[in-house]
C-alpha cells in the first residue's frame, strides 16, 4: 500500500508541473530559475527535519555521493531540460525521457549486476508506445532542423544525466542515509553549483515578481522538487530504480487530464488508444514484485 502511495504521489505531483515549466522560462535565465527552485527546496526541507526533529547529519564519508546526486539529479540535467523546452515540443520531451526506463534498468545492470526483467521491457515498450500515440500529432511532423536535432540531444543527454543522477541515489538508499537529509544536502549543492554555473556563462543575475513565476516556482520547489523526490527516492529504495522510472510514462497522462479540464483538450482515439497501452504498461510494470529488499 505504501509503495502505491507513493507511486500516485510523485505521478500526479510531476504530471502537474509540466504547465508550471513553462512560467520559469523567458526573463530568468534558466540556470538561475533551477538554482531558486532548489535553493528553496532544501530550505524547507532543512525547515521540515528542524521541526520534525528528524536526523540531518551525514556520515563525513557520503557527503561525496550525496553532492554527485545534487549535480546529476537536481543539475545538470535540469539545465538540458530547460533548454530543450525552448526548442521542442512538450509532447517530443515527453516521448524521449521516457526512455529513462530502459536506461535505468541498464545502468542497474552495469553498476549493480541487477538482471533486466522481461516484464519491465515488455512494459516500457508499451508506455513508450503510448506516449507516442498521446502524442502522435506532435510526433508526427517532426522536422529534423537544426533546433529539433539539438533539442533531441538535450533531451537524451538530460535523461542519461538523470538515471545516472538515480544510480547515485540508489548507492545512498542502500546506505540507509535518510532521504530527507540526502535531498536536503542535495538541493542545496544543486543551488549553488546552478548559482555559480549562471555566473560563469555570464547570465544577468536577475528576479521576476510576476505572480506567474513566483507560484510556478514555489509549486516546483515545495512540491515538484522537496515533496515529489523524497516519494520517489523512497519509491527507488522499495522497488528499484528501473521500476520507480515507469512512474515518468505515467506524467504526460495526469498532464492531459488536467489539460482536459483546464484547456478544453479534445480526445482523439488515437490518443485513448494510447492512454489504454500505457496504463497496461503501468498494470504490468506495478504487478510484480514489489519488494527490492535484496538491493537494499
Amino acid at each position: 500500500m505504501q509503495v502505491v502511495v507513493l507511486y500516485v504521489s510523485v505521478v500526479m505531483i510531476w504530471g502537474s508541473t509540466w504547465a508550471a515549466i513553462r512560467y520559469q522560462l523567458g526573463d530568468v535565465a534558466a540556470e538561475l530559475s533551477v538554482a531558486y527552485r532548489f535553493g528553496i527546496a532544501a530550505f524547507f526541507l532543512y525547515a521540515y527535519a528542524l521541526l520534525s526533529r528528524r536526523r540531518i547529519r551525514l556520515p563525513a564519508d557520503a557527503y561525496a555521493f550525496v553532492l554527485l546526486q545534487g549535480t546529476l539529479l537536481f543539475c545538470l540535467n535540469y539545465f538540458l531540460m530547460y533548454y530543450a523546452t525552448a526548442k521542442v515540443t512538450t509532447g517530443l520531451i515527453a516521448v524521449l525521457f521516457s526512455s529513462i526506463i530502459f536506461f535505468n534498468a541498464i545502468f542497474e545492470r552495469v553498476f549493480f549486476k541487477k538482471q533486466i526483467d522481461s516484464r519491465l521491457f515488455i512494459s516500457g515498450v508499451l508506455g513508450l508506445s503510448g506516449i507516442a500515440l498521446i502524442f502522435w500529432p506532435e510526433v508526427s511532423i517532426i522536422s529534423f532542423e537544426d533546433d529539433t536535432v539539438a533539442g533531441i540531444a538535450l533531451v537524451l543527454l538530460g535523461t542519461v544525466i538523470a538515471s545516472l543522477g538515480n544510480m547515485t541515489a540508489v548507492i545512498n538508499t542502500r546506505r540507509g542515509l535518510p532521504v530527507i537529509a540526502v535531498n536536503a544536502y542535495a538541493m542545496a549543492w544543486a543551488a549553488l553549483l546552478s548559482f555559480l554555473i549562471a555566473v560563469l556563462l555570464g547570465r544577468e543575475i536577475s528576479f521576476s515578481v510576476e505572480n506567474a513565476y513566483l507560484l510556478s516556482l514555489a509549486y516546483l520547489a515545495v512540491f515538484g522538487s522537496a515533496i515529489a523526490f523524497g516519494c520517489y527516492l523512497a519509491l527507488i529504495r522499495r522497488i528499484g530504480a528501473a521500476r520507480a522510472a515507469y512512474s515518468s510514462v505515467m506524467f504526460p497522462v495526469v498532464a492531459l487530464a488536467i489539460s482536459t479540464v483546464v484547456e478544453g483538450y479534445q480526445w482523439t482515439g488515437v490518443a485513448a488508444a494510447g492512454i489504454i497501452l500505457t496504463l497496461a504498461g503501468n498494470w504490468l510494470i506495478l504487478s510484480g514484485r514489489t519488494s527490492n529488499t535484496e538491493n537494499t
